[in-house]
């Protein structure tokens, strides 16, 4: 039976391509399989196969456990059991006996080779998970194996297949069995039925790979790619720098005659590409990616991460693109919320603006229309802004001195402060509306950060536990009449 086994590992080997040492340790794990089956109850089996003779012998296994933590005797033997033949052994360690080696009778023989044909499959599939990890996030060539209603099979070669769903196809793309396509590698899944290769041919990565491919400069690291967004099969933004002074990076992905860009948007059904130059200056990065239109003014708010841009009236349309196109893909190519208006419309919605805040200054500062103009001129926005920055900056502006802007500041923080203190009265006052709620308990919620019964229904009673004279029970109780005013509330 030796000899039989070693044939069957090398043919199994040689015809699969699979390493001789998985194929003996799939016929281990066969012969310990059948082994078990001669027991009436569960143990534990090893098999050791000489790989040079052929020959295999059996041991039956035990783990050892502390003496009062037995639980399978089958499986399991005790310390000081198992220390009478082993006095080294220690918790945790197995134990081991020789018993004789099964038969290989009929139903041997069907229990090994099914138990082999599971364990060959698996290490094919450990085989192809490691042979295409490396080619994760590349582009591959496969060939369509079989089409389904939402999905495709391609064939990788070497036994591998992967699958490339409807929604991951360019829109309008058809392929026929037989037909190569040009895939990128997006993911390796392993689930119950073996591993799954994922593919798409929509993600943005895909094009990043191939220019990478077709741009030298790119795969040799001299060009670097910052960002891309798609459209697939309509149009797409790539952002590239460049490492080397010498080279331009635009010119060297569009190629001679946009020979490059071309091969790259060819494979994409045609899809156009604009390559845009990356700029370290937010602004100037803006104007590249929003190409072909012109942009006139850009207005960056770094608090609500979005940018206003202003084109000119006439180039309103182009600046947007059909269906909101151009504007969509810049944003998701400078991961920034675009917003493109007309210059007229920017313009009106900057006076509305600046009247406002012209007339927060005449009311708090106490001054007229003329010099409150003046202070929105020179950046100042805020009160906060006129209150607490240092009295140098205003000493730049025509005509001032060190005791106007001491004043201005001075009754800056005043109009702050009473406009802090109305505040906190206004949110006391709809607090104070709740059951249970009194002007003090009210002003100890504001304090806390609490300002209206919205904001109190989300509390849980561990968020109030800091606030003085509330206990758990009260705290519980505003709560619950908070949220059956905003949320359980009959209209």
């Amino acid at each position: 039976m030796g000899k039989e086994i070693i044939a069957i590992a090398e043919a199994l080997s040689n015809e699969r391509a699979i390493p001789r040492d998985k194929i003996f340790e799939a016929l281990e794990i066969a012969l310990a399989t059948a082994t078990k089956k001669k027991y009436q109850v569960e143990i534990a089996v090893r098999v050791s196969i000489d790989k040079k003779e052929g020959s295999y012998r059996t041991f039956r296994r035990w783990e050892v456990v502390d003496d009062d933590n037995l639980h399978s005797p089958a499986t399991q033997t005790t310390l000081s059991a198992a220390q009478v033949d082993y006095p080294q052994v220690q918790v945790g360690d197995f134990v081991e006996d020789e018993i004789p080696s099964v038969e290989f009778d009929r139903i041997t023989i069907q229990t090994a080779k099914q138990v082999l044909s599971q364990k060959v499959k698996d290490a094919e599939r450990e085989q192809i998970i490691a042979e295409h990890r490396e080619r994760l996030g590349h582009v591959i060539n496969a060939v369509v194996k079989k089409q389904g209603r939402d999905f495709m099979i391609l064939d990788l070669g070497n036994n591998a297949e992967a699958v490339l769903k409807r929604e991951q196809l360019i829109p309008h793309e058809t392929f026929g069995r037989g037909d190569r396509v040009k895939v990128l590698l997006s993911d390796i899944k392993a689930d119950g039925k073996g591993p799954q290769l994922i593919c798409s041919r929509t993600s943005p990565e895909f094009l990043a790979e191939l220019f990478r491919i077709e741009v030298p400069e790119i795969g040799e690291d001299i060009i670097e790619i910052m960002g891309v967004s798609r459209d697939p099969g309509s149009r797409a933004k790539i952002a590239v720098r460049s490492k080397d002074k010498r080279i331009d990076p635009r010119g060297a992905c569009i190629g001679m005659r946009g020979a490059r860009v071309m091969a790259v948007s060819n494979e994409l059904s045609g899809e156009k590409i604009d390559v845009v130059l990356y700029d370290e200056n937010l602004a100037q990065y803006v104007t590249n990616a929003m190409e072909p239109a012109e942009v006139s003014r850009i207005i960056i708010n770094e608090d609500t991460h979005t940018i206003d841009i202003a084109v000119a009236d006439e180039n309103l349309a182009l600046a947007i693109g059909r269906n909101g196109q151009n504007v969509r893909l810049a944003s998701a190519l400078l991961k920034w919320d675009l917003k493109v208006k007309a210059e007229s419309q920017m313009e009106k919605e900057l006076k509305d603006e600046e009247d406002k805040v012209v007339n927060v200054f005449m009311d708090a500062l106490n001054i007229d229309h003329d010099f409150a103009s003046v202070l929105c001129d020179n950046g100042f926005t805020t009160l906060e802004e006129i209150a607490y920055v240092p009295v140098s900056e205003f000493l730049t502006i025509d005509g001032m001195d060190e005791s106007i802007a001491n004043a201005l500041q001075d009754n800056a923080k005043e109009a702050i402060a009473k406009r802090n203190e109305d505040q906190v009265k206004e949110s006391c006052a709809k607090l104070e509306k709740l059951d249970g709620i009194d002007s003090m308990l009210a002003l100890k919620l504001v304090q806390a950060g609490i300002h209206n019964a919205e904001e109190l229904a989300e509390m849980a009673t561990d968020d109030l536990s800091s606030i003085e004279g509330l206990d758990e029970n009260k705290a519980g109780e505003i709560i619950m009449t908070a949220r059956n005013e905003c949320w359980f509330k009959q209209e």
